[in-house]
This record gives C-alpha cells, sequence and structure tokens, in this order.
C-alpha cells in the first residue's frame, strides 16, 4: 500500500505517517484491574473502557498518530490451541465484566471511527504481526504497537516499528525501538521466540526447557542467537562451545533432551505475521474522520465527562488536556532503517527487490531491508550480487531479465504521465451520490421503522433479524454469535426483503464515494492528472497491482462504477484506447492442460460457454439453452478459482446432487484439465510452490499446514496460480514490453501512452491523428503474437472513447 502524498503533506517527523496498532484485550485486562469499580450512575462498569480510552488520549497527545488500528482475539480455539491442548491451560476465566466491557470496547471503536480487525484461529498478536509486517514495507511509516505486555517485542523492527507499553498500570508507559530490546536483553527482537522457546512463558503454558531459566536463556541467546544453532553446536561438537560460555555440563545434557520440547515451545511462541486479513489504511487520517457528535453521544452515555473533553480537543486541533503522565522512555538508533539508501541509485534498487520477490513470491512489495535479511549482509553491493545468483540457481532467469526487468522503465513512463481525470465532473457526482446515499439512509429508517447506525454489523443484524424478523438460514454468522451482515451474506436473502437491496445500495455508493470520487480530487496534480501506483510486485500470484487509489478495482460494465469510470478521460487531441484479452484464462486453461476438446473449442472460435454445456449435458450446441449455458459459465470460471462442489451448488442455484453431477461430468469430458489439476496439486505438495508456463513460482507454505482449512485455501490457490500467473502476469507483462518495442521502432512511442494495466487490459492514450488506427494495430498484434507456443489464438478486442467509461 502507499500512503497518499496528501496525508503526508503536513507531518514534520522523521516518519511522514504514524500508525498506531491497539492490543485491545491486553490493554482492557491491565485497565481493568488498575481502575476496579469505575461505573456509570446506573452501575453499568466502565473501568476497563475508561482505561482504554484514557491510553488512546494519552497516545494521541504524546505520539500524534495519523491512524489507529485495533486488533482482538475472539473466543474459540486458536491454531496454537489445536496444536497444544494445555496451550493458556491454567488461566483463570475471564471476570464476567471484564468480558462485558471487551464486547462493549466494540462501540468505542465505532464511535470513534477506528477501524478494528479480528480473524477465527488466530489471536491479536498474530494479526499485529501480519499487519506491522506489511505496514513495515512503507519507507515514511512508524509502526507503534500499544500492548499491555511484552509478547509484541519479537515484532520490533529497527525504529520502524515500536512497542509502546505499560510498565505499571496504564499511566507508567515506555517505548522499545531494536535498540531498547537489546539493551534489555541482550539479544535483538527476532530472537524472542528463540528466548521463550527456551525459558517458556508460564502465562501462556509454554513450557520451555524445563530446568532453563532466565540467565541461562539470555547467556544462550545472546552467544548462538537461534535454538537451531545451539542445538546444531551439541550435535556437532556436543556443547562445547556451550560450555565455553559458561552453561553447565548439566544444562547442556537437560538441552540435549528436550530439543522437541524447545523446537515446540518456539514454534508456540512465534508470531504469524501471515494472517490472511485484507487490510489497508483509511481513506483519511483518524483526526479526519472522527464524527464529534457520535463520539460525543458515547461519551454521554458511559458517563466520560472529562474524556469526552480531551477527545473534542484532540479533534479539534488544540492540545489534549487532562492529566500530566510521564513522558515515555524512548530509545532511538542513530540512523533510519532506510538511510542506507542513500547512494543507491532508484533503478537498481527496484531491480534488485523485483529479484527478491521473485524468490519469495509471499514477500510482497520487498524493501532494502528485506533484500539485507535475505542476503544476511547490510551491503548493497553484496547483496545485489547474491540474489541474482539465486535467481540463476531456481532457474528464474527468463522471468527476471525478459520479463520483470524491461518492465521497470515502462511502469515509471506511465505512472509518471498519469490518467486525466475531470474534477468537476466528479464534483457534480460528489452532490449527487451523497443526496443518493442520503435517501437511502431514509428509506433504510423508514423500512426498519427507527433510526440505526447502517454500519454497525451488531445494530443492523439486530433490526434485520430480530425486528424484521428475516429468516436467517443458511446464513453464516460472526465469531461474537452475530449473524453476518457482509454483503456476500446479504446477497443470499435479496428477495427476502425490500430493506436488503436498499443497504446493499447504500454500501456500494459509499464505498465508491471514500475511495473515488470524494478521494481523487484531492490527489490531482496541478494538471489534472492523477499518478496511481503501478505495483509490479504487489501480488503472490505476479500480475501487477494498483493502488492510491486502486484503478483496478473500479466497476467496469455496469452501475455507478461506470459513472465513475467517466471521470477518466483523454487529453485534448487524444483518445482513450482500451485492449484487453478475451477470456485469457480460459485459453490458458486449455494450453496447459493440453486438453484436445478444449483446444479445438477455441481454434474453431466457438463459444466457449456453450460449447462446454454442449457436451456436459449431451445435446447438440444449437440446442444449448440459456440455462445451459449459464451453468457452464459458473462451472468454467468455478473451475479456473478451484471451485469444489459446495461453492458450485451455491453458484448454480442447484441441489448437491446436481452439482456433484455436472463437476464429475466435466471432468469426463475434458479428462486433461482434471489430470492437469491433479498435476499441479501433487507438485505444490511435493515443492511447496507452482510454476506457471514461463517457471514463475508461487510459495504456498500453508499446503503442509496442520488445520484443514489453510490447507484447503492453499490446494484452491494452487490451482489457480499457474493460470493467473501465465495468463495476467506472464502474457499480459510480456506483451507491454512487446508492444512497447514495436511502437519505438516505428516512432509512434511519443504519441502512444500507456496509462494502465488492468488484469488482462491495457489503457492507452494515443493521439487522435493519422496513426491512430496504426497505433492500435501494432498493440493488438503484439498482445495477439506474445506466446506462438499457445496452441490456442489469443485474441484481443479494443475499443475507443473520450473517456474510460464510454469506449467502442
Amino acid at each position: 500500500m502507499r500512503i497518499p502524498e496528501k496525508l503526508n503533506s503536513k507531518m514534520k517527523n522523521s516518519y511522514k505517517t504514524k500508525v498506531v496498532l491497539l492490543d485491545v484485550h491486553a490493554i482492557l485486562h491491565r485497565a481493568f484491574h488498575a481502575l476496579p469499580g469505575f461505573a456509570t450512575s446506573k452501575g453499568e462498569p466502565t473501568g476497563a473502557l475508561f482505561g482504554l480510552t484514557s491510553m488512546l488520549l494519552k497516545i494521541a497527545g504524546e505520539i500524534k498518530p495519523d491512524y489507529v488500528i485495533a486488533c482482538y482475539d475472539l473466543p474459540g480455539p486458536t491454531f496454537r490451541k489445536q496444536m497444544y491442548e494445555e496451550y493458556k491451560a491454567g488461566r483463570p476465566k475471564a471476570d464476567e465484566e471484564l468480558v462485558d466491557q471487551l464486547v462493549k470496547s466494540r462501540e468505542l471503536f465505532n464511535a470513534l471511527n477506528i477501524p478494528y480487525y479480528e480473524k477465527p484461529g488466530f489471536e491479536a498478536d498474530d494479526l499485529l504481526g501480519t499487519i506491522s509486517s506489511k505496514l513495515s514495507k512503507e519507507k515514511e511509516v512508524q509502526t507503534i504497537i500499544a500492548t499491555g505486555d511484552l509478547d509484541a517485542l519479537q515484532l520490533v523492527n529497527d525504529d520502524k516499528v515500536v512497542v509502546y507499553t505499560l510498565r505499571k498500570g496504564i499511566k507508567d508507559t515506555v517505548i522499545y525501538n531494536e535498540a531498547a530490546v537489546v539493551e534489555r536483553f541482550g539479544f535483538g527482537p527476532k530472537y524472542m521466540a528463540d528466548y521463550k522457546g527456551l525459558r517458556g512463558d508460564p502465562s501462556d503454558n509454554i513450557i520451555g526447557v524445563k530446568g532453563v531459566g532466565e540467565k541461562t536463556a539470555e547467556t544462550l541467546i545472546q552467544n548462538f542467537k537461534t535454538i537451531e544453532a545451539i542445538y546444531d553446536e551439541i550435535k556437532k561438537h556436543d556443547g562445547k562451545k556451550l560450555l565455553d560460555v559458561g552453561v553447565k555440563e548439566r544444562m547442556v545434557k537437560l538441552l540435549a533432551d528436550n530439543k522437541e520440547e524447545a523446537m515446540f515451545s518456539k514454534t508456540l511462541a512465534t508470531i504469524k505475521c501471515d494472517v490472511p486479513i485484507d487490510f489497508s489504511l483509511p481513506s483519511k487520517t483518524w483526526r479526519e474522520s472522527v464524527d464529534i457528535k457520535k463520539a460525543s453521544d458515547y461519551f454521554t452515555r458511559l458517563e466520560f465527562k472529562s474524556l469526552k473533553d480531551r477527545m473534542i480537543s484532540y479533534v479539534a486541533g488544540k492540545p489534549v488536556a487532562g492529566e500530566e503522565v510521564p513522558v515515555p522512555a524512548v530509545v532511538t538508533s542513530s540512523a533510519s532503517m532506510f538511510a542506507d539508501t542513500e547512494g543507491i541509485g532508484e533503478k537498481e534498487l527496484r531491480e534488485i527487490v523485483v529479484g527478491l520477490w521473485l524468490l519469495d513470491s509471499n514477500n510482497t512489495s520487498p524493501t532494502l531491508e528485506d533484500v539485507y535479511k535475505f542476503s544476511g549482509v547490510r551491503d548493497f553491493e553484496k547483496s545485489k550480487i547474491k540474489i541474482p545468483e539465486e535467481i540463476k540457481r531456481r532457474g528464474l532467469e527468463k522471468i527476471y531479465y525478459d520479463i520483470e526487468l524491461p518492465l521497470i522503465p515502462i511502469i515509471k513512463a506511465a505512472e509518471d504521465r498519469g490518467i486525466l481525470v475531470d474534477g468537476e465532473y466528479l464534483k457534480k457526482l460528489s452532490v449527487k451520490f451523497h443526496k443518493e446515499t442520503k435517501t437511502l439512509e431514509e428509506n433504510i429508517y423508514k423500512i426498519a421503522g427507527q433510526e440505526f447506525n447502517i454500519n454497525s454489523t451488531k445494530q443492523l443484524s439486530e433490526i434485520l433479524f430480530s425486528k424484521l424478523a428475516i429468516p436467517t438460514k443458511g446464513l453464516k454468522k460472526t465469531p461474537g454469535g452475530v449473524v453476518s451482515t457482509r454483503e456476500s451474506e446479504l446477497e443470499k436473502i435479496k428477495e427476502a426483503h425490500p430493506i436488503i437491496s436498499e443497504i446493499l445500495s447504500y454500501r456500494e455508493l459509499q464505498k465508491l464515494l471514500t475511495t473515488y470520487i470524494d478521494n481523487i480530487p484531492l490527489m490531482l496534480d496541478g494538471a489534472g492528472r492523477l499518478h496511481a501506483h503501478l505495483n509490479q510486485t504487489g501480488t503472490t500470484t505476479g500480475r501487477m497491482s494498483s493502488d492510491s487509489p486502486n484503478l483496478q478495482n473500479i466497476p467496469a460494465r455496469e452501475g455507478i462504477g461506470l459513472e465513475v469510470r467517466r471521470a477518466f478521460v483523454a487529453a485534448p487531441g487524444y483518445k482513450l484506447v482500451s485492449l484487453d484479452y478475451s477470456q485469457i484464462e480460459m485459453r490458458v486453461l486449455a494450453w496447459l492442460s493440453s486438453d484436445p476438446d478444449l483446444i479445438d473449442i477455441f481454434k474453431k472460435g466457438l463459444d466457449v460457454h456453450s460449447a462446454v454445456a454442449s457436451r456436459v449435458f449431451g445435446v447438440d450446441e444449437k440446442d444449448v439453452t440459456k440455462d445451459m449455458r449459464r451453468k457452464a459459465k459458473v462451472i468454467n470460471f468455478g473451475i479456473i478459482y478451484g471451485m469444489g462442489v459446495n461453492a458450485l451448488k451455491k453458484n448454480l442455484g442447484s441441489t448437491m446432487k446436481e452439482a456433484q453431477e455436472f463437476h464429475e461430468n466435466y471432468f469426463k469430458k475434458f479428462p486433461k484439465v482434471k489430470e492437469f489439476f491433479d498435476g499441479v496439486k501433487e507438485q505444490v505438495r511435493k515443492l511447496g510452490y507452482t510454476t506457471t508456463f514461463y517457471g514463475r513460482r508461487r510459495y504456498l507454505p500453508d499446503i503442509k499446514s496442520y488445520l484443514p482449512y489453510l490447507r484447503a485455501t492453499a490446494e484452491r490457490m494452487a490451482m489457480n496460480a499457474p493460470l493467473q500467473g501465465t495468463a495476467t502476469a506472464d502474457l499480459i507483462k510480456k506483451a507491454m514490453k512487446k508492444v512497447d518495442g514495436a511502437l519505438r521502432d516505428v516512432g509512434l512511442d511519443k504519441n502512444t501512452h500507456l496509462l494502465v494495466q488492468v488484469h488482462d487490459e491495457l489503457l492507452y492514450e494515443i493521439k487522435d491523428d493519422k496513426n491512430l488506427d496504426k497505433a492500435v494495430e501494432i498493440i493488438k498484434e503484439g498482445m495477439e503474437s506474445i506466446a506462438p507456443e499457445c496452441p490456442v489464438p489469443l485474441t484481443v478486442h479494443y475499443s475507443v472513447g473520450n473517456n474510460w467509461g464510454e469506449l467502442k
């Protein structure tokens, strides 16, 4: 993710953007015991909430964060509990008053417009790790993890990720950066899990190695760093070096006898940094987004008068008044994490991080620090040798040198040019859709018979399923037991009550308003052009991503999404030209599977959905009905994305029996497709990664997870990765390179400019003169001829117009 420049312009600290992550349960637990007896005049306990809010305002005054994100633990077993039944066993049951305030804390964050994240099967620490890991890739972003314990210290990363924690009560705080962790423990944050693997953690019931205390564990980690290195020394030299640093012979034997316990304890203690969550920073900073009235009403209800006044002062940009608190102790390092980028050319650095990303597809948008971590030395000259050597060793040279490296200047040119936006049109659209949003709100309130927070899952769920008594059969529930109101769930009951379609329309409008219509005018340069970021290394499959804003996510074909697209216009004297591949992933499926019947369908130019329906239903193609074609289309796209029988049943709107028969019959008619997917699944189980036709790898470590749902997810991803990676990564990138060279060869590069790449589509701005048709033909021919090894034709359609929403 890239932070919009408009949010950075007023920041004068060493980091332009500061993000605070709240470990909600840990802070609430500390506050609950520090402030016993707090309650409203009606007897409602509020001590933990008061403490949480006080700490939040303390952070606001001291750190002045641009964003605040909350992370939650959820009830129910985590993956650690499934690994080890005794994990956190022995902890006393949480006080009912604390549990009540934990649930109500979500109301606090809704009132203050603070987003929160939670994920079944994972702890808040894992979410903190995942989010801080993503944010650490942003050069100008500092992440501050606010928590009530020291478990998060392993996430500290130089000054980029620090931990703001409580020493005593809720007032005495300290900030740990990497230097402070080293000063306290004698080793860096990344070895904290090894330390706990040896010493254990009684609070979590992590056993460690019984008999190894704090001092011995510190000595071992200070000298050998990792548990693996300790046991390697014991195996090779019978622990002689352990004796040399003062570890007693009895302790060496104890360690040798308890290797399994130590390794397992380290696994339990290691915070995951790859939880599958969809995280992004809000479009507005925290202070900008707080609704004063909503926040004031909340504080008034809980009788937090002093806190209300301080919050209003903060939102108004005034000093946060209130009780004096000690300034936290901060130890800072002498240089920023990215100071070493000085003297390194941007292009040279980009070439190396692209190489690192190819070596590990899960390390999206890698940074210089990631390069150093991979190479093991903080020396760019040495690092830039090691990464190409590893690329050669793994056979990734063709992808690196022929596809990715030539793309760097092409992408930069597209970003530098940007796309022209009609700002006045967006302003009018904003007025129109804000009115429509208001009308939708009023309609929803009228149907519901009362006003409520439409954006609150709990309140909306109560209105829909309690007050209006809409049937909940087949709907999922949130981890808290509330019937889910996610869009996917509401779509299931769209016909059950008129309020549902109104809510779905309201949400669509809100998303487009906040992400595009109201946001884009603030991001334009002086010439009215938008310079969105085209991220070459932003996905695990190899395809490009887009942000600031995400131009790949604007609805393309209907409704208000099309109205938003009309705001993107051609410059005077130019035309916008869109060229996109037809059914590219289905064609790649025919290619990679070598299924003769599927290849024949594309060679003959048949409609693939009708042709598949003809074969699966056993009728002549002329007798294929619209419903047959619809079902064939569902399974065609479902097969590409690894859809199982249950998902097929849902998307077909059929019975389980029919879906099962349809699924089996498909693979009977196209047996090579089944063989292909079976081969892909076998490969990923054996090697841990999939490959595209050109050798690009996608690593899927969860294929060996002990959690069934993670393994199943990895298997579905494995089925799609070779198709998506070949189609919307390798082929489209090869085409961008080939087209760029072909336009230069005939001198049309000065009047033909790539603006945006959206999956299988390329959008150009081309001068509207006698050479326009020639330029379009060169681009189309370049895209269609990019893979002579492909046995089916790659067909490209194009359209031309004055704006992105009206191309013909």
